[in-house]
């Protein structure tokens, strides 16, 4: 046997987490044991008429539960078109960093999160950090599979860089979001851009080729990404190569020379083996990373709880760190 058997079992919802925390995963499952998340089929790559179908149900979700976060702010939105891309831009209520930006990247296994969920969650983010915030709305699969997206990363990169500075930048995303954040890095280096001040990175989907230990180990248990995404990955890359590293950024060349970067995962999360390994690789060149792990956190986070707050700070400290030349 090439591998662990492990017999049928229950994983129970741990007590060392908050109330709120142990709240979640338990209303996550059903009567079974089965998250509910594992309940929805998903797509083949060439059926673009049922990812479209899927993406308007995802999006309709996907926002109320941002609007319920976000109702109690009225932060104006202006929402411009650079190039291709689409990009929301918000001002914060209590600015405390001025003339710094904060690049904000969506998830949705890079096919949903779009539309409001992307300028709620642009909203959000400007008001935790207190700087302004470009959401890049970037364009997504089944109409505009890669590299859509990425050139849309890029040209917001170089267009708020070229006005604001490269040292005023901090970029970040979560999913997805985290995907296009470090390819953006990987391209914008590549391009002769200089790197931004920071990155943010929250469970990242950082290898669509799906080739580490927790694809199998957190299987079924991240309540919120119980199966491997890989028609996901198939319908993005359109025939690409999944190991490019701008597909696939774990695998791109790194150096000392990175920004700082802040990477977070779960015990739970599939992608946690994607956090594990970027740090390993960008502490083996001598670049400068923070790894925080959460006790029994799925995919995304636990809705709310402490355990998102405090990670929430974490975000807001680093990013005040990295851009510690700009703070009043």
């Amino acid at each position: 046997m090439e591998g662990v058997y492990v017999s049928e079992r229950i994983i129970p919802v741990p007590t060392s987490i908050s109330q709120e925390a142990q709240a979640m995963l338990r209303a996550a499952v059903q009567y079974d044991g089965t998250p509910h998340n594992a309940l929805y089929p998903i797509p083949a790559p060439n059926d673009r008429a049922a990812w479209r179908q899927l993406q308007a149900a995802a999006e309709a979700h996907y926002a109320a539960a941002l609007n319920a976060v976000t109702n109690e702010t009225s932060t104006e939105i202006e929402t411009r078109r650079l190039g291709t891309a689409t990009v929301h831009i918000t001002l914060p209520e209590s600015p405390r960093l001025k003339d710094c930006v904060f690049i904000d990247l969506h998830g949705g296994a890079l096919v949903f999160g779009s539309g409001d969920t992307c300028r709620e969650s642009t909203r959000l983010q400007a008001n935790r950090l207190g700087m302004t915030c470009y959401g890049i709305d970037y364009r997504m699969p089944p109409d505009h599979p890669y590299p859509a997206a990425l050139d849309d990363c890029l040209a917001v990169y170089r267009h708020v860089i070229d006005h604001y500075g490269a040292d005023r930048v901090v970029l970040g995303g979560r999913s997805a979001g985290g995907n296009l954040a470090l390819a953006t890095i990987l391209r914008a280096r590549d391009e002769g851009l200089p790197f931004p001040a920071g990155v943010v990175l929250l469970s990242p989907e950082l290898d669509l080729t799906e080739s580490g230990d927790s694809f199998q180990t957190n299987r079924t248990i991240d309540v919120v990404l119980p199966n491997p995404l890989m028609s996901n990955n198939l319908l993005y890359a359109d025939g690409a190569v999944l190991s490019h590293p701008y597909l696939s950024p774990l695998f791109g060349e790194m150096s000392a020379a990175f920004p700082p970067i802040f990477v977070q995962s779960g015990t739970r999360d599939l992608f946690l083996s994607n956090a594990v390994r970027l740090h390993r690789k960008l502490r083996r060149v001598g670049a400068p990373v923070e790894l925080h792990v959460f006790e029994a956190m799925p995919h995304g986070g636990f809705s709310g709880s402490p355990e998102d707050k405090e990670l929430a700070e974490e975000v807001a400290r680093f990013v005040t760190e990295c851009l510690q030349a700009f703070v009043p």
